[in-house]
């Protein structure tokens, strides 16, 4: 394929894709991730990796939306003539993507293996050059996903991609605990980063790590016995313990082994690990409560329930 071909290709793409990204989803397809300063995790490595290809070359691959990423995202809406925002949103996703295929390198190739082992647990070397073991990893998703199986990742690919949910990294700093709805760990990359990031500081201290309840299914939708964790921005962890046991046995607010200062250290280091992302954190300890640090819900006295947001979002519940 000629390389103007192969142009107008992704630019009618690019077209198709900025008039169902705005907000919602064209019928059956999944929304971007809409990403903004304070964000963390993969879908942020992907930003940053997108606008490495697309020139910014000194960017580095933090998974942070830091202000050298706010800056880059900017300068590359400038020069796409696009709204100055500094957020990704729909429109800016589509400009951003690359058409894929094997025997193609770069860092829009390493995009998409880091995006294939987070999303999907694929064990790619991110070495950004597309042979035989990214494209068995692209045709794998492509079935999973239901989408034609080509090994090529156009635009429906990669919004299919970009928008699934993943599942947190249990070993070191966070640990799973079940509550009868199986693996129902999945959260969007953001809400994974988020609460991954937040782990480290408490685990450094000596409290343990942190326990991660229900979040979300992989493709979302209702779980039994929640009124929300349907879109995988609603994490449940559970309190502190003295003996810093949370994984194995639960505690709630009443018992003499929990550990108050814990686990305010928990939720001052969910704040931290996500400024301007927290809508909510319920957790029923009156003096946490007195502190600012969380709201009474009903049966929230066992657990702490994060409800992050997004700064353009929806469903009004999760929009910062």
């Amino acid at each position: 394929m000629s390389h103007r071909i192969r142009l107008l290709l992704i630019t009618a793409s690019v077209a198709v894709l900025t008039l169902a990204g705005a907000g919602t989803a064209a019928a059956g397809m999944p929304s971007y991730p809409h990403q903004s300063a304070g964000n963390r995790g993969a879908d942020v490595r992907a930003i940053q990796g997108f606008l490495r290809h697309h020139g910014t070359t000194d960017l580095r691959i933090t998974g942070i939306y830091d202000l050298p990423t706010v800056a880059a995202v900017r300068a590359f809406q400038t020069a796409q003539g696009m709204p100055v925002t500094g957020m990704v949103n729909g429109p800016t996703w589509a400009r951003f993507l690359v058409w894929l295929r094997p025997g193609d390198s770069g860092e829009a190739v390493a995009v998409l293996q880091r995006q294939l082992n987070e999303k999907r647990r694929t064990t790619l070397i991110v070495d950004g050059v597309f042979r035989d073991a990214t494209a068995t990893a692209v045709r794998s998703f492509q079935r999973h996903a239901g989408l034609p199986v080509s090994g090529v990742v156009e635009g429906t690919t990669w919004r299919y991609l970009i928008s699934h949910f993943e599942r947190p990294s249990f070993g070191r700093w966070l640990c799973d605990y079940q509550v009868g709805n199986g693996l129902a760990d999945w959260g969007t990359g953001a809400a994974i980063g988020q609460i991954e990031a937040a782990a480290v500081p408490v685990v450094l201290a000596g409290h343990g790590r942190v326990a991660i309840g229900d979040i979300g299914f992989e493709h979302g939708g209702d779980i039994p016995g929640h009124e929300s964790h349907d879109r995988g921005l609603d994490v449940d962890v559970r309190p502190m313990r003295r003996d810093a046991n949370q994984c194995r046995w639960g505690v709630n607010y009443r018992s003499a082994v929990y550990d108050r200062a814990a686990t305010r250290a928990l939720i001052r280091a969910i704040r931290a690990a996500a400024p301007g992302h927290i809508k909510l954190i319920y957790f029923n300890d009156p003096v946490l409560i007195r502190e600012g640090l969380s709201r009474w819900h009903t049966g929230h006295d066992d657990h702490v329930h994060i409800r992050y947001c997004e700064r353009v979002y929806p469903v009004a519940a999760y929009d910062c």
